[in-house]
């Protein structure tokens, strides 16, 4: 029975091992993940927006394409706390007890997973565009060049690892719920006898066997059992 699990984790209200957990594929991922997220977000965030020496007003690094750098700086935001929230939930998964929530959860993981590697392929398209079309007289001074290939080459990195997610994810829901453990129909045998009504044997209906000495008799009563003249004679049920 120990060995039974439902949906990658075993039967809620054990011990948390954070060595085990750290180990798991998909922790793994998710903390690549995250980290990708702070580099892409650190990158445009700090040296993404750059002036010409005339200029006092900043642009932004890509193609002084405000849009671009807006949506690295919210993808970047926005996948960090994702990651956060799905760690958290890994964390919390093995004391779900009900194997339908549990499959919410990993339908949810799959699904966001898949709609982030989506998002990041998006952003990779657009930064790339965006600087391979950027002019030299915008920043003559290439500052900030490191840090956008940096955003641009982790945005490639997180399509794949978001997708990674997805797939890990995937597995886990084909594993399923073992339904011998975790059967949402399953009652207690105590509880189905004791909420049961008490029917006396031989009670007086109709339909019953034993009851309205009907054709086919039921439990024969004293009399009939024992005569007094043929000692004890067996009785038939």
């Amino acid at each position: 029975m120990e060995g039974m699990q439902a949906y990658g984790a075993g039967k809620a209200g054990g011990a948390f091992d954070p060595v085990t957990f750290f180990r798991q594929p998909q922790t793994v991922v998710r903390i690549v993940s995250w980290v990708f997220s702070i580099v892409i977000f650190g990158c445009i965030a700090n040296e993404g927006y750059i002036n010409r020496p005339e200029e006092p007003e900043e642009f932004c690094i890509f193609n002084r394409n405000q849009n671009a750098c807006n949506y690295g700086v919210f993808m970047g935001s926005m996948a960090f706390l994702c990651c956060m929230a799905f760690l958290a939930l890994d964390v919390y998964f093995p004391q779900i007890s009900s194997v339908k929530d549990r499959k919410k959860a990993v339908l949810a993981d799959v699904g966001l997973s898949a709609f982030w590697s989506f998002m990041w392929f998006v952003g990779f398209c657009l930064l790339a565009n965006q600087w391979q079309v950027s002019k030299l007289e915008d920043n003559p001074l290439k500052e900030g060049g490191d840090a956008a290939r940096a955003a641009i080459t982790f945005s490639f990195f997180s399509i794949f690892t978001w997708a990674g997610q997805s797939f890990l994810g995937f597995q886990r829901y084909k594993l399923g719920a073992d339904s011998a453990l975790f059967s949402q129909e399953y009652t207690d045998p105590s509880q189905d006898v004791a909420g049961a009504p008490y029917t006396s044997f031989g009670e007086d209906d109709p339909e019953s066997p034993a009851g309205g000495g009907g054709a086919g008799g039921g439990r024969p009563n004293s009399e009939e059992a024992f005569d007094g003249t043929g000692g004890y004679q067996r009785q038939d049920y």
